[in-house]
């Protein structure tokens, strides 16, 4: 699998933003990110992510840019176990990362923490395939 972050793997569909943040999606925090993540049917790549950077906590767009090309470096380079357990469970996911500090963050820590949140998305995604009773199928 390649390092890259395509287009078809970025957010951009409004009714699934809206959907992610309306209710029913699962969410967890791992300082400074919080997690929100939602299965999706109607996504053409396993995992499509958004970035948001809050202008509240950080007035200048310089700033704000810096903080999500590392949210995004740090996605790109550890993604692959995500999408191995995706493609294992034949599901998709549709993930929002949201900066919560105020402060600038150093990229190793935003790595660090990247790679906690993505297992925990697996291990939950796995967890909920499990305890998920099997459809009986209709002849």
């Amino acid at each position: 699998m390649p390092d890259t972050l395509r287009k078809s793997e970025r957010l951009d569909k409004k009714k699934v933003i809206e959907k992610m943040f309306a209710g029913g999606a699962r969410s967890f925090s791992i300082f400074p990110l919080r997690v929100v993540y939602l299965p999706v049917e109607e996504l053409e790549a396993t995992v499509s992510i958004l970035v948001s950077v809050s202008k509240r906590r950080f007035k200048r767009a310089v700033k704000r840019n810096r903080v999500k090309r590392q949210i995004r470096e740090a996605y790109r380079t550890n993604k692959h176990g995500l999408l191995e357990v995706l493609m294992e469970q034949k599901c998709r996911l549709a993930v929002a990362f949201i900066y919560l500090s105020d402060q600038l963050t150093d990229s190793s820590l935003i790595e660090e923490r990247m790679k906690t949140a993505l297992a925990r998305i697996a291990e939950n995604i796995t967890a909920e395939a499990e305890t998920e009773p099997a459809t009986p199928q209709v002849p």
